[in-house]
């Protein structure tokens, strides 16, 4: 009897969340829809400006020299404790010093940071992954398989399975989101964390909720809802989508050279090679953002944050923020900056 009322009691409750959570879904596609429709537009004008490239992205057969260039390190496999799954790494320096951890952002891969592998395999351990569903690396075609619980386990399993307790933990957009999350869960597997134009999620939710304009910013989030679609409007015109993206003279990374954007665009052209990096955003409305405390303490004794736009809701959530840099640059910040543009190698 007990049972029953308690069960009657929540009744109310239960369907209450339903029909939020059904309203939410019903305005998330709205937007996706909207965002397709924009999207597909700008797409289907690249391809009736540029008639030569075709409709749909031709696949690279063979990947650009730079990608294999010696001094960035030597290309390496691992398979994960967890999951099972087999990640690609970039590694230099072993036995030189502590684990440097680098982990990318989209549309990106283990070759964005081609500079700090350079610069700090004299004194670390540096290893930049093509985190799940990029590149060489396993990619399950699941949904499911890249929610955040199973991309933090990767993280886990990378640092441990080379053989460390810990690490200093590199990370930009998407990577950055994974780092956050993973120093409040895994605290101790992180000795400092530098993170790159971007902040944890609750401070995006926070920030989004007093200012709509984000959400325009964000609308790639929406259309990136949609199944096949994205894929599709990304590669028409030979991926001239992702180029805009990564040559933009303002918002692009900067002085990047041709070999270097098909270092990018070789692993997308690939066969389902899109599917796996947006996947990360199809699971990014079934997140629920970990709560900071007020302030939160970060590990380690230098968290340096390159922030944009959130970096007063940064100060006020997180306690040690002990470096903070501000750059012209937005989306790619300044890690992939050549070192002549003044990203100081003792930023790190």
């Amino acid at each position: 009897m007990p049972e029953l009322v308690v069960t009657a009691l929540l009744a109310p409750s239960r369907l209450t969340l339903k029909l939020l959570r059904a309203f939410m879904w019903s305005l998330v596609f709205s937007a996706a829809l909207v965002a397709a429709a924009v999207y597909g537009c700008i797409a289907l004008t690249h391809v009736m400006c540029r008639p030569r490239r075709g409709f749909l992205g031709r696949p690279r057969h063979t990947p650009p020299v730079c990608l294999s260039d010696p001094t960035l390190g030597e290309h390496c496999f691992l398979i994960l404790r967890s999951s099972g799954l087999r990640l690609h790494y970039v590694s230099a320096g072993r036995g030189k010093g502590p684990l440097m951890l680098f982990l990318h952002g989209f549309p990106e891969n283990w070759f964005s940071w081609r500079y700090q592998l350079r610069e700090f395999q004299s004194r670390f351990h540096v290893v930049a992954v093509d985190l799940r569903g990029y590149g060489p690396s396993d990619a399950p075609k699941d949904v499911d398989c890249y929610t955040i619980d199973l991309l933090m386990a990767d993280i886990q399993d990378v640092i441990l399975g080379l053989g460390y307790s810990k690490c200093i933990l590199v990370a930009h957009d998407w990577g950055a989101l994974l780092a956050w999350n993973f120093s409040i869960y895994y605290p101790s597997l992180v000795e400092r964390m530098v993170v790159v134009s971007a902040a944890p999620m609750s401070v995006y939710q926070d920030y989004s909720l007093h200012h709509i304009g984000q959400f325009f910013r964000s609308n790639y989030v929406f259309l990136f809802q949609l199944p096949w679609l994205p894929e599709k409007l990304l590669s028409m015109s030979d991926f001239q989508i992702l180029k805009t993206t990564l040559t933009h003279r303002k918002r692009g990374i900067p002085q990047l050279t041709p070999s270097e954007l098909e270092a990018f665009l070789y692993d997308f052209s690939q066969p389902g090679g899109l599917t796996g990096p947006l996947n990360y955003y199809r699971n990014i409305f079934r997140w629920q953002p970990t709560r900071l405390p007020h302030p939160w303490d970060s590990p380690g004794k230098n968290t340096g944050v390159c922030c944009h736009f959130l970096l007063q809701c940064m100060k006020v959530k997180v306690k040690s923020l002990s470096r903070v840099r501000l750059f012209a640059t937005s989306w790619t910040a300044a890690h992939q900056a050549p070192p002549s543009m003044g990203f100081a190698r003792q930023e790190y």
